[in-house]
């Protein structure tokens, strides 16, 4: 174990239990501080992206600066209802009494961040920390370099150093800290690496959130209105290449549609990538780069089956040098290639042809559970199939991506696509512990002397139990004095 990481992770547990970290003074400063990092430096954090992914500034503000300024807004005007405690309904058995639910914050606690969104998947959850009240080493990846050393550099100089740490480095660093005992440890990268995690945690007992992946279907359902058809492409083209370049957990994967219905699919998907990103390789743009070598040999092999080349119908160019790939539409690859059965993380994506769209039900749910499903429908029969049938970390009808934006609602996965949620009062939620708590009054008693109204005293406990309404309070009152004196 290197002594540094031991060091940093004693001051915090230090830091901790000085209780600093507890009022609500002190997180709404470091939320502010958050927002006043992104504020003055969002030209250095563009630029960051721009080298680490080739993030446009518009893509960068979108899905990294952006998310961030909402949820360190959201939370600094929620953050005092997120503290109060919660009244609890406490039974009649227990009268008088008062109950309440009390969040504490669970302590030092690790967040690894992944390098698709260096930014937003760093400082989202560091931000569910704080609200909580805990003290926090963010781990940055160390595949986006350029974010990596911005937060390391720039995160000290604005938040409180003794109670938020980063921690810069690779596999080697990671492994140190994961030898040691946390609190809660968030994670967010691949299942594979999820894993290796979980098991590390398994060994203090410590309780994880692991945003993992998967291969997120979209079905596509025959749509008779054209404004509604040219919407539903224009979301399904910007859902699969706008993040990242579809280098995105919550990205779509693969297509399902009607065989009838996939060439209007096809010719309107060609015609939106044009529009939005380009006409061939040499005019592509708005499209980030993929992270680097080993990625894009990953992707490119993907292509390179045979049976996977032929059913190019649309892209399939690379520019190895620049490492990028252009968007590329396959239609009914093989279904055991490695395209159909690893996650692609890329910009490559399949159309799956089926006799009846409900056939998309089986098809989904002969396959490991997806981090998100999205279907285009305006069949209600059908949605309700869908939300029924299937299980997925989260269901979008009629869009693709944005319920990750939306902190009314909880993000994450569920079985191989991830455990636990966050974003909103749910970040806060992950990052704290629900403690009961309740007050009882001397004022009544009831004796363990049971006979000789042993009968009596059962019939009536049973009643207070099975019966719990105002009437019986008042025969507890009633009859106080009889059990007093026997």
């Amino acid at each position: 174990m290197n002594g540094v990481q031991e060091d940093v992770f004693g001051e915090l547990r230090t830091t901790f239990r000085s209780g600093r970290t507890r009022g609500v003074a002190w997180r709404k400063a470091q939320l502010q501080a958050i927002l006043k990092l992104l504020a003055e430096n969002e030209d250095e954090i563009f630029d960051a992206l721009k080298q680490d992914l080739g993030k446009h500034p518009v893509e960068s503000y979108r899905d990294e600066v952006g998310v961030v300024k909402k949820s360190a807004t959201n939370a600094l005007r929620c953050i005092e209802k997120w503290m109060a405690p919660q009244k609890g309904r406490i039974p009649l058995a227990f009268f008088p009494a008062r109950g309440a639910i009390v969040s504490e914050p669970l302590g030092v606690v690790l967040i690894f961040a992944s390098w698709n969104f260096p930014i937003s998947l760093a400082l989202d959850p560091v931000i569910g920390a704080i609200s909580a009240g805990n003290t926090i080493v963010l781990k940055p990846s160390d595949l986006a370099p350029k974010c990596s050393s911005f937060l390391v550099n720039t995160m000290p100089l604005y938040l409180d150093p003794e109670a938020i740490k980063v921690v810069e480095g690779g596999k080697d660093v990671a492994e140190q800290l994961l030898q040691l005992k946390w609190d809660k440890i968030f994670f967010t990268g691949s299942p594979r690496v999820g894993r290796l995690v979980m098991s590390a945690a398994a060994r203090h007992l410590t309780p994880v959130t692991l945003e993992l992946g998967g291969k997120c279907p979209t079905i596509f359902d025959t749509l008779s209105s054209s404004s509604d058809l040219q919407v539903a492409v224009k979301r399904v083209a910007g859902g699969k290449w706008g993040p990242c370049n579809g280098q995105a957990c919550v990205g779509i994967d693969y297509v399902l549609v009607e065989t009838q219905f996939a060439p209007v699919l096809i010719e309107l998907l060609k015609k939106f990538i044009k529009r939005f990103y380009g006409e061939n390789l040499k005019t592509l743009e708005n499209l980030a780069r993929i992270v680097n070598k080993h990625h894009f040999d990953r992707v490119h092999n993907l292509l390179k089956d045979p049976k996977v080349a032929a059913s190019v119908v649309y892209g399939g160019s690379v520019d190895e040098e620049n490492m990028i790939i252009e968007p590329t539409i396959l239609l009914n690859p093989p279904l055991d290639a490695d395209i159909m059965t690893e996650e692609i993380f890329g910009p490559l994506l399949p159309i799956i042809t089926l006799n009846n769209i409900e056939e998309s039900i089986q098809f989904i749910n002969s396959r490991p559970k997806p981090l998100a499903i999205y279907a285009f429908t305006k069949n209600d029969s059908l949605k309700e199939k869908i939300l029924q049938e299937t299980s997925s970390g989260s269901l979008t009808f009629n869009d693709a991506i944005v319920q990750f934006v939306c902190d009314t609602l909880p993000f994450g996965g569920v079985g191989q696509s991830g455990y636990g949620r966050y974003h909103g009062k749910f970040s806060f939620d992950t990052f704290s512990h629900e403690k009961a708590v309740l007050h009882r009054s001397f004022l009544i008693e009831l004796e363990p002397r049971f006979p000789p109204w042993n009968n009596f005293k059962m019939e009536f406990v049973r009643l207070v139990y099975d019966y719990d309404y105002v009437g019986l309070m008042l025969l507890l009152l009633g009859l106080r004095g009889i059990f007093r004196r026997h």
